[in-house]
């Protein structure tokens, strides 16, 4: 009882991680399914078929290109302009800094059905076309909000002594900042880009409002199979997702543990 009592709140944690990939290890076990019919719900025996041809389904390696190139150019803009929101809003003042912050965390706030209704509204009204354009403003306008979040909390914690000591030993105002102060920020700017290409390529509610008829992103794609039954193919891509995110987590966590031991 004492050794329970000592480590409840490890067993705790543990307990939780385990709960949360919970359905992480469902849909990677099920990748290796082969069902009897069209749903892949019970398990039947293992087959490594899906793996081998995991574009074997028509068009769904379409909408994962899709996903995959709104995601990308979402988390670029996004965390370009958010960076720069971010030290605006940390480092300087002006007149609406309360009121910029206040709408910084709308977004975040805001349901996602509002947000896309909104938009899709907006776009109807100015009689824009809806299609790829569409989605890619959207997923920059709610990325925005967390980039701007993650970004602002690094810059606030970093020491401003060290940008005057760099400006003391005669650095410039641009070797200052790329030598100093981006690399410092760079641990925030890094976490509101992965965050915000992990919300976009997992967005449906959004770009339901906001796509074409013939822009059909992963996350729709496998809406509509839910209808029909769910191809094997489909836990395939998310199990390659999520080893993807796990690989580049764990990378980065080796290479700051060797930066610190050479510090």
């Amino acid at each position: 009882m004492r050794w329970l009592r000592r480590n409840a709140v490890v067993l705790a944690g543990v307990a939780s991680l385990c709960y949360l990939l919970l359905p992480n290890a469902v849909v990677m076990l099920f990748s290796f399914n082969k069902p009897a019919g069209r749903f892949n719900y019970e398990w039947r025996m293992f087959s490594t078929d899906a793996w081998t041809d995991p574009c074997g389904v028509a068009d769904m390696c379409g909408s994962l290109g899709l996903s995959l190139q709104i995601a990308l150019l979402a988390t670029v803009f996004a965390t370009a302009f958010g960076t720069f929101a971010a030290f605006a809003l940390a480092r300087y003042r002006f007149r609406g800094k309360g009121t910029g912050n206040a709408l910084i965390f709308l977004p975040m706030a805001m349901p996602e059905v509002v947000m896309g209704a909104s938009l899709g509204t907006l776009f109807l009204n100015t009689r824009v076309a809806f299609g790829f354009v569409t989605i890619l403003i959207a997923h920059i306008m709610f990325c925005l909000s967390f980039v701007v979040v993650a970004v602002k909390a690094r810059v606030m914690s970093m020491d401003p002594r060290l940008e005057e000591a760099a400006r003391d030993l005669y650095a410039g105002p641009l070797q200052t900042f790329l030598r100093v102060t981006l690399p410092l920020a760079a641990p925030g700017i890094a976490a509101g880009a992965m965050l915000s290409f992990a919300l976009s390529f997992d967005d449906f509610i959004i770009t339901q409002f906001n796509a074409g008829p013939s822009t059909v992103t992963f996350p729709m794609f496998v809406w509509g199979a839910a209808q029909r039954g769910v191809p094997v193919q489909v836990n395939v891509i998310g199990t390659a997702m999520f080893l993807i995110a796990v690989a580049v987590v764990l990378g980065g966590q080796i290479a700051a543990g060797r930066r610190r031991r050479r510090g």
